[in-house]
């Protein structure tokens, strides 16, 4: 009667079921099933026990945070330094004083009037340039908003960054896109959404068709702790360890979602706890050490590549400027906090005073290179400025591959209606083709 009783469960055989699961008797079955060492429920790896106790998580110690460098600049343990080249230094600090010298002159603009809206990255530029400078420039990159300086490692130049933020006729995205939303098809970037979360499952979705295509690459997925909060981060970090897909999903931890305090967004140990949750490797590390965000995403990707599986990597930081260019941050915090950061714990100068003790830098390069980099940012802003908008015809295209009548009728009607309000609408900004 047994192969009837197991036919009812949808098993064809006794023999089939042993070989589905891998064990070579029905007696071995029984053996396992029957033993009291261990608990056999699915979907767990739990031991017995007599005591009626629940788990406190205000009871541990936290997950600890990976660092190379101390906030002096020093190695604590030379097997951690990534013994990266000279030149290799150089581009990275580079990198991270030019994005902070673009945050300040575009922040300024959007003061005065001449762009709608900003977003800086003061701060933040360890996790930017340490991750960008570990992956494949291969590697596609879902981001943000706040992760300016992983395109400009990759070659987005200044006078890219400038257009987008203006919408101006050679911005890539032809001016439909809030500035900040930077884009890039050439250098494996995709496009920023406004709305929190929406990257997250894309990435899992992209990874896993590398998976399929098993070309070598991984992807990134950046996102804030405040994005960790939103549906799509659940969904897309448990879809990822379940379908094996060779993604990296990147938490800038910066302290604040908006305006909200990360002490008050969650109770559980940062992002980095819910990690073996979800059956993901993970680590937490100082995101203003840019060697130390280097070295764990190095790892993250040769794992994420040889075991094609999800790793998870929290970049513990604080944003040093306001959430945007609509946002007080005094009102939340305090200005001593903020000076702490910039003052004590700064990304940029940890990285100086690396090479300062390597004698790679000084106060002539300094001084050159502030100036020199100034000069860039200015010159294309100016170029960036003085460019005509898109064609106001842009708004109808680019959704369909052939227009569909209901929209050519819509612009119809918009070219009617420019034409009879033509002194309401400054058409000399914008080109005419």
């Amino acid at each position: 009667m047994l192969p009837i009783r197991l036919a009812r469960f949808g098993i064809r055989s006794v023999a089939a079921n042993c070989k589905r699961i891998n064990i070579g008797s029905l007696s071995q079955v029984a053996r396992e099933f029957s033993s009291d060492e261990r608990p056999q429920f699915p979907g767990s790896r739990s031991q017995w026990t007599e005591k009626l106790e629940f788990i406190r998580p205000d009871l541990y110690d936290g997950i600890p945070v990976y660092r190379v460098m101390d906030r002096k600049g020093k190695v604590i343990d030379p097997s951690q330094d990534p013994q990266l080249s000279q030149e290799m230094v150089t581009k990275m600090y580079k990198c991270m004083t030019q994005l902070n010298t673009m945050d300040r002159i575009l922040y300024e603009s959007q003061r005065q009037g001449r762009i709608s809206f900003y977003m800086t990255n003061y701060g933040e530029e360890g996790t930017h340039i340490g991750s960008a400078a570990a992956l494949d420039p291969k590697d596609l990159i879902f981001g943000q908003y706040r992760e300016a300086g992983t395109l400009m490692w990759r070659g987005f130049t200044l006078d890219q960054f400038m257009n987008q933020c203006y919408g101006n006729v050679d911005d890539g995205g032809k001016g439909k896109q809030m500035p900040v939303h930077y884009g890039s098809k050439e250098l494996n970037f995709v496009t920023i959404s406004s709305p929190l979360g929406t990257q997250m499952p894309q990435a899992v979705g992209a990874a896993y068709a590398y998976k399929r295509s098993q070309n070598g690459l991984c992807v990134m997925c950046y996102f804030g702790e405040g994005t960790s909060s939103e549906g799509d981060a659940h969904a897309a970090l448990n879809f990822s360890a379940t379908l094996d897909c060779p993604v990296i999903f990147f938490c800038r931890n910066n302290g604040y979602a908006i305006s909200t305090p990360s002490k008050e967004q969650y109770r559980g140990d940062g992002i980095a706890g819910r990690g073996p949750a979800y059956g993901m490797l993970t680590i937490r590390v100082d995101g203003n050490d840019v060697f130390a965000v280097y070295n764990a995403t190095l790892k993250a990707r040769q794992v994420a590549i040889s075991e094609m599986r999800p790793v998870l990597i929290e970049a513990m930081t604080y944003r040093i400027g306001h959430h945007s260019t609509s946002d007080d941050s005094t009102a939340y915090r305090s200005v001593d906090e903020v000076r702490y950061w910039d003052e004590r714990d700064h990304p940029i100068s940890r990285l100086r005073n690396y090479m300062l003790s390597k004698g790679w830098w000084g106060d002539a390069q300094e001084k050159e290179w502030k100036e020199d980099c100034k000069r860039q940012v200015m010159t294309a802003f100016a170029r960036a400025e003085k460019k005509l908008k898109p064609n106001w015809k842009e708004i109808f295209t680019d959704v369909y591959h052939e227009m569909p009548s209901h929209i050519r009728e819509q612009m119809k009607q918009m070219e009617e209606h420019v034409q009879k309000y033509a002194e309401h609408y400054p058409l000399k900004n914008f080109t005419k083709d």
